[in-house]
C-alpha cells in the first residue's frame, strides 16, 4: 500500500529506487569483570588504532571527493580518538574498577554524548553525534563485528535510516546512491550539508522512515518538497517520472547560463556570488558561474585542529582564493567564532547564551594579537585579486571603528615593512543585529558596503534559536518586521552611494528573489549550487515591476500573507 511521509526537504532534486536499509550491527555491551586489566587496556588501545587507519582512509577520500571543508569532519573525528579528556577516563574505569573495554568505553561514551545532547547548543550536539560514530566504530573493533560499509553498494538504491554519519555519507558512492531519507536531522545537520555538496536528493527528520519502509520497497524522495513516497503506484511514479525529467532539463537549461552575467529581464544587473568555507570550494563557485564571492567563512581555517593557524597558513588560503577567482571580488568575513562554533583550544569560558555572548568581532577586539594576524595576512594576499574584508556581528559604530583601525594600523605596519597592500580594499560589515540594521543610517556614512546575515538577523529579531524545534515557526524570512529592516539597510547604502548585500540563506531563495529584487538588492550570495536556478529566475523577473510592489508587502502584517502574494504575482510553485 502507498505511504507518504513528510519531512525536510534537505538536498534538492527527485529519486526513485530501491530501499537499503543502512542497519547498524548488534553492539550489545555486556558488563564483564576482567583479570588482566593491562592487557584489556592493550585491546583497548589496538581498536582505537584501527579505527584511526580506518577514519584516515576516509578523510582521503572525502578529501579527493568533497574538499577540504567535509574532509574536516573526519579530522576532527580523529582529534576525537586522540583526545585524553575521553580516553583517560575510559582507561581509568578499566583499570580501577577491573571492567572490560566495551562496558569502560559505552558507559564514559554515554556521559559525554548525553552532557553534549542536554546543551540547547546545534554545535555541540553535532559534537555528541561525532563521539557516537567514533565511539560506534572502536566499539565495532573490541566486539569483533562490522560496521556497515555503504561504499560496497553496487545498484541503484535509495538509503533508509535513522540518522547518517558523516563517515557513511562520506562513503556514499554517487553511481548508485540516487538519494537518502533519515528519522532525524535538519537542514544543518552534516549529512544534509555533504548531501547537497554531493547533489544527492535528500529528505530528513520524517521520523519514521525506518519503521516505514523495509529492504526493497520502492521509494521515492523528492528533495524539492520533502516527501518520501513508499512503494507508490504506477500512476504515481509515472508522474514523478515527469518530474525528474523537467528537473534534469531545468538543471540542463541553467547550466546554459554559466557564462552569463545576472541581467534582468528589463536590463537590470544584479551580481550572484557564492559562499564559501574553503579554498577548496572555489571550484564548485567557477563551476557554476558565480560572479563572485560574497562570502568567504574563515572559521574553516581554525576548526578541526589544536592550534591556531599561522600567519602564513593564512596567507597561503586567502591568496589561493583570491588567484583563482581572477579579479572577481572576494568579500572575506574576519573570524567568526563563538556561539555554534567553538575552538577548543581558545579554552573561552562556557557561556549561559553563547549565541549572546562573547564571540565574533567581540572576541577579536579583546583577543588582538589572534585579530592581527588575520588582517596581516587578508592585507598581504589583498594584492593578488578584488578583495572586500567585512567584520561579523557589529553592533554598535564603535566596534566597527575599532575594528578598522587595527586593520589601518596593521596596513601601515606592513607597507613600513616593505610589504605591498592593495590600495582598493572595501571595508565592509555584516548586518545581524537588529541594533545596526536599525542604525543603518548612521553606519552607512562609515562602511564601504553592507552584507545582511539573515540566518542570525532572523533568529535576533525573532528571539527565537533557529535550531530549536520547539520555536522553528518563528524562523521566519518572509515576516514583515525582517522584510523592513532589511529595506531599511538597503535604502541607507544606497543613500550614501554604497552597495548592499545579502549572504544569508534567504539569498538563494525562490520566494525571497523577487522581495529583495524590488528592495533593490545589489549582491545576492548563496551556495554555489543555487546560484545558476537564482539566474534563471532573475532573467525572467522584472526589477521595475518588483520595486512596484515593495510598499505592498512591507505593510503586509503576517508572513504567511507575504507567502502567499508573492507566490500569486510572481507565479512561483
Amino acid at each position: 500500500m502507498m505511504k507518504v511521509l513528510e519531512g525536510i526537504a534537505a538536498s534538492s532534486g527527485i529519486a526513485i529506487a530501491k530501499a537499503y536499509r543502512l542497519e547498524n550491527p548488534d553492539l550489545t555491551v555486556e558488563k564483564k569483570a576482567i583479570a588482566n586489566v593491562a592487557e584489556e587496556v592493550a585491546r583497548f588501545e589496538a581498536a582505537i588504532t584501527k579505527a584511526k587507519a580506518e577514519l584516515e582512509t576516509i578523510r582521503a577520500r572525502a578529501l579527493e571527493e568533497l574538499g577540504e571543508d567535509k574532509a574536516a569532519i573526519f579530522s576532527a573525528h580523529l582529534l576525537v580518538l586522540s583526545d585524553p579528556e575521553l580516553l583517560n577516563p575510559i582507561k581509568e574505569k578499566i583499570e580501577t574498577e577491573s571492567v572490560n573495554a566495551e562496558y569502560a568505553l559505552r558507559e564514559t561514551a554515554n556521559m559525554f554524548i548525553t552532557m553534549f545532547e542536554s546543551m540547547d547548543n546545534e554545535y555541540m550536539k553535532e559534537r555528541a553525534a561525532d563521539i557516537r560514530d567514533v565511539t560506534t566504530r572502536v566499539l565495532a573493533h573490541l566486539l569483533g563485528v562490522s560496521v556497515s560499509n555503504p561504499s560496497m553498494i553496487s545498484e541503484e538504491v535509495i538509503i533508509i535510516a535513522e540518522d547518517l554519519t558523516p563517515s557513511d555519507t562520506a562513503q556514499l558512492n554517487r553511481k548508485y546512491v540516487k538519494g537518502f531519507t533519515t528519522d532525524i536531522g535538519g537542514r544543518t545537520s552534516h549529512s544534509a550539508i555533504m548531501a547537497r555538496s554531493m547533489e544527492i536528493p535528500a529528505v530528513v527528520g520524517t521520523q519514521s522512515v525506518t519503521a516505514e519502509i523495509q529492504n526493497g520497497d520502492l521509494v521515492i524522495v523528492d528533495g524539492l518538497h520533502g516527501k518520501v513516497i513508499v512503494n507508490p503506484s504506477v500512476e504515481v511514479v509515472a508522474e514523478y517520472e515527469k518530474k525528474l525529467a523537467h528537473f534534469e532539463a531545468q538543471k540542463a537549461e541553467w547550466a546554459k547560463l554559466v557564462n552569463e552575467r545576472t541581467i534582468t529581464k528589463d536590463g537590470h544587473h544584479v551580481e550572484l556570488a557564492a559562499n564559501i568555507g574553503t579554498p577548496d570550494d572555489v571550484k564548485g563557485v567557477l563551476e557554476n558561474g558565480a560572479e563572485g564571492i560574497g562570502l568567504y567563512r574563515t572559521e574553516f581555517l581554525y576548526m578541526g585542529r589544536d592550534h591556531l593557524p599561522t600567519e602564513e597558513e593564512q596567507f597561503e588560503a586567502y591568496k589561493t582564493v583570491l588567484e583563482r577567482m581572477e579579479g572577481k571580488p572576494v568579500v572575506v568575513r574576519t573570524l567568526d567564532i563563538g556561539g555554534d562554533k567553538e575552538l577548543p583550544y581558545l579554552d573561552l569560558p562556557k557561556e549561559m547564551n553563547p549565541f549572546l555572548g562573547f564571540r565574533a568581532i567581540r572576541l577579536c577586539l579583546e583577543m588582538q594579537d589572534m585579530f592581527r594576524t588575520q588582517l596581516r595576512a587578508l592585507l598581504r594576499a589583498s594584492v593578488y585579486g578584488n578583495l572586500k574584508i567585512m567584520f561579523p556581528m557589529i553592533a554598535t559604530l564603535d566596534e566597527f571603528r575599532q575594528a578598522k583601525a587595527i586593520l589601518l594600523e596593521e596596513k601601515a605596519k606592513l607597507q613600513a615593512e616593505g610589504v605591498q597592500v592593495s590600495d582598493n580594499i572595501e571595508v565592509g560589515m555584516m548586518v545581524e543585529i537588529p541594533a545596526a540594521a536599525i542604525l543603518a543610517d548612521q553606519f552607512a556614512k562609515e562602511v564601504d558596503f553592507f552584507s545582511i546575515g539573515t540566518n542570525d538577523l532572523i533568529q535576533y529579531t525573532m528571539a527565537a534559536d533557529r535550531m530549536n524545534e520547539r520555536v522553528s515557526y518563528l524562523y521566519q524570512p518572509y515576516n514583515p518586521a525582517i522584510l523592513r529592516l532589511i529595506s531599511n539597510v538597503i535604502d541607507a547604502a544606497h543613500k550614501e552611494g554604497k552597495w548592499a548585500g545579502m549572504c544569508g540563506e534567504m539569498a538563494g531563495d525562490a520566494i525571497a528573489i523577487p522581495i529583495l529584487l524590488g528592495l533593490g538588492l545589489d549582491e545576492f550570495s548563496m551556495s554555489a549550487t543555487s546560484i545558476l536556478r537564482a539566474r534563471s529566475q532573475m532573467k525572467k523577473l522584472s526589477k521595475e515591476e518588483a520595486a512596484r510592489f515593495k510598499e505592498t508587502i512591507l505593510s503586509m502584517r503576517t508572513a504567511e500573507e507575504v507567502v502567499a502574494f508573492v507566490k500569486e504575482t510572481f507565479h512561483i510553485e
